[in-house]
């Protein structure tokens, strides 16, 4: 029998490391790679796309609905560059996802003879965009390689990683070691950091817990925590779902805003915490303890007061355990918050018919069903006023603020949870840069249901353009397709939903069928969100 090929390796490790699904668009440069794919078709499910960049989207929103490892393969050159966009979305919203790409032959690689799909430093680019990237030389080196993306994936924080391999490596043939599948230890926290952090939040009167995508997996200890300080809990984008919305110590931003000036102390798990830091201000009267596991995010914004370098599912734990051991009883803090809470309802009262629009979506969701929002109206308005319920149920691209991720994302988000209601919220622009995935979507069955708020432009752009420049409006205007026309024209399931009532019925009848659905919402001009997003330095 002759010696397994470097695309066998790789597949084989592919495998070993959990991964069952491979977003991709096949290419020359790859042949040997899907060759060895098709020998493990019973165990790898192929999910091909229209276009590179929904590869790598859908492998994004796998990672960020499940929060394991997914992957996603596509040619050089261009096929890697279409993919860019999905790269810097999974680093800023710190998302395990594996890039494979093939590259020129091995020989020629760095000599600029214009090869096809040749770049001047491919794996430069892919080093610029993830936590690390390498190149498979040869078959001997491909397990190896493998192991070390996964353990990059899984230690510390998890960011996208990359490997390519040269088209004329991925079938060379010859043996190599296998590499045993490891769990990378987590960095231990430092007992008297545990002690001196639990002190501060004892001392504290009115602390603030702030949380991020890094708390997704310690919700329930982040609950007990907040009801044992009676500390309400501010989540914003990659945070939703950590606690439920429900809580009554659940808040958003706005209301978070309207306590900054009295809070005394803030814990951060798993967060930047650069919205507080970088606009709302900070001064002596707060102190800080960091929860991160990433030790250069620690003190990006200054030295905090305590800092626990860690897992957050580890670490919020055995902090609870110290605070349960001080801290008593403590007055409710549910009649204060709700005061704020109508305070900032009321203002958001005039976010219509975008409100009423959110609710419709809320209202037929399941509690774990997947909300995933684009770059839109409705998207930024429910930022703030769309509930969640449980983590990993609403997709953001974070700080990247990634324009026409949303439906891809939505696909692989729902590759990856089958079971759950995924709904992707688009706006007439952003659903143009991936609308030939309705493609994709009829042919591997995939039910994700994408509402399309249409208003005939790039209505923010429009917006800030009128604010800024009256009467200059520019390259806003956009000519649309029949939406509801072109998504039967796939085979798809499609309907025109004029007023939130019917968004509720047309929704509501989408998700049960499961099957792929598109729901066109002619919307106007809408009302401006970004008070409510954007609020004034209050201290520092």
């Amino acid at each position: 029998m002759s010696e397994p090929t470097c695309a066998q390796h790789v597949v084989r490790g592919l495998l070993d490391h959990g991964i069952d699904t491979l977003f991709c668009l096949p290419g020359v440069q790859n042949d040997h790679f899907f060759n060895a794919l098709y020998d493990e078709r019973e165990r790898i499910r192929i999910v091909h796309t229209r276009h590179e960049q929904a590869a790598s989207y859908m492998a994004l929103g796998a990672a960020m609905a499940t929060g394991r490892p997914a992957a996603y393969c596509v040619v050089p050159g261009p096929g890697v560059l279409n993919t860019t966009a999905a790269l810097s979305t999974a680093y800023a919203c710190n998302a395990p996802v594996l890039a494979i790409t093939g590259q020129i032959p091995h020989r020629h690689i760095g000599r600029g003879y214009g090869m096809l799909h040749e770049l001047p430093d491919q794996l430069a680019i892919l080093r610029s965009l993830t936590k690390w990237s390498e190149r498979i030389r040869a078959p001997h080196e491909a397990p190896l390689l493998v192991a070390e993306a996964f353990r990059q994936l899984r230690s510390s924080r998890p960011r996208p990683v990359a490997l390519e391999c040269a088209m004329d490596v991925w079938g060379r043939r010859g043996a190599a070691a296998a590499v045993p599948v490891a769990v990378p230890a987590a960095p231990a926290v430092d007992p008297a950091a545990l002690d001196k952090a639990a002190a501060l939040l004892l001392e504290a009167r009115r602390p603030l817990i702030v949380v991020g995508g890094g708390a997704q997996d310690c919700g329930e200890a982040v609950r007990r925590l907040a009801e044992a300080l009676q500390a309400p809990v501010q989540s914003y984008r990659m945070g939703r779902g950590v606690l439920d919305a429900r809580h009554p110590l659940a808040i958003t931003p706005p209301v978070g805003h309207r306590m900054w000036r009295e809070v005394d102390l803030v814990l951060a798990i798993g967060t930047r915490m650069q919205t507080q830091s970088m606009v709302w201000g900070m001064d002596a009267g707060i102190k800080v303890v960091r929860i991160e596991v990433d030790p250069d995010e620690l003190e990006r914004h200054g030295v905090p007061d305590a800092a626990l370098c860690g897992r957050a599912a580890e670490v919020v734990p055995a902090l609870l355990e110290r605070v349960l051991a001080g801290v008593g009883t403590r007055p409710s803090r549910e009649a204060e918050l709700d005061t704020h809470r109508r305070a900032v309802d009321e203002q958001l009262a005039a976010m219509q018919p975008q409100l009423d629009y959110i609710r419709a979506i809320r209202e037929v969701l399941p509690e774990d069903g997947i909300f995933v929002e684009d770059m839109t109206q409705v998207g930024y308005t429910s930022r703030v006023a769309f509930p969640v319920y449980r983590p990993r149920t609403y997709l953001s691209s974070g700080y990247q603020g990634t324009l026409g991720w949303g439906y891809a994302t939505a696909l692989g988000a729902k590759v990856a949870r089958p079971q759950a209601a995924v709904v992707s919220v688009n706006g007439d622009g952003g659903f143009m840069f991936n609308v030939q995935e309705l493609a994709t979507a009829m042919q591997h069955g995939i039910g994700v249901v994408a509402i399309v708020f249409d208003d005939g432009a790039f209505g923010n752009v429009r917006r800030m353009q009128q604010m800024q420049f009256p009467g200059r409006t520019i390259a806003e205007t956009l000519v649309n397709p029949d939406f509801v026309q072109l998504a039967r024209s796939f085979g798809m399931s499609a309907e025109r939903a004029e007023s939130p009532a019917e968004l509720r019925r047309s929704l509501g009848a989408a998700l049960a069928s499961d099957r792929p659905t598109l729901i066109h919402v002619p919307v106007g001009e809408l009302p401006d969100p970004w008070r409510f997003l954007n609020m004034p330095r209050l201290r520092g």
